[in-house]
């Protein structure tokens, strides 16, 4: 069972960028389809991206063109590239590895605060 910590969030202006990390603990190659998502303040989370095991990737329709989700199977490591932020970009982002084999959990991350602010 891996576990997942973010990293990389904080308070940028908007119009810049930051690039969030999710690193696990274990490997994450073959087994998992690696997501992003956020929650803002008063709402439901919702998915940002996702990259499946085998490179394909999903996007929000919100996030597309800006947000680039990538992942580097030696570190087991997954980013969010975030380009062109907007305030309502601002919330709290958790990564999640999302299991394509039995045997194995879904699993949540801490989630980092990312804050979208002049």
């Amino acid at each position: 069972q891996v576990q997942l910590v973010e990293s990389g969030g904080g308070l940028v202006q908007p119009g810049g960028s930051l690039r969030l990390s999710c690193a696990a603990s274990g490997t994450i190659y073959s087994i998992y389809t690696m997501g992003w998502y956020r929650q803002a303040l008063g709402k439901q989370r919702e998915l940002v991206a996702a990259m499946f095991s085998g490179g394909g990737t999903i996007y929000a329709d919100s996030v597309k063109g800006r947000f680039t989700i990538s992942r580097d199977n030696a570190k087991n490591t997954v980013y969010l590239q975030m380009n062109s932020l907007k305030p309502e970009d601002t919330a709290v982002y958790y990564c999640n590895a999302d299991p394509e084999r039995k045997g194995y959990l879904e699993v949540w991350g801490q989630g980092t605060l990312v804050t979208v602010s002049s």
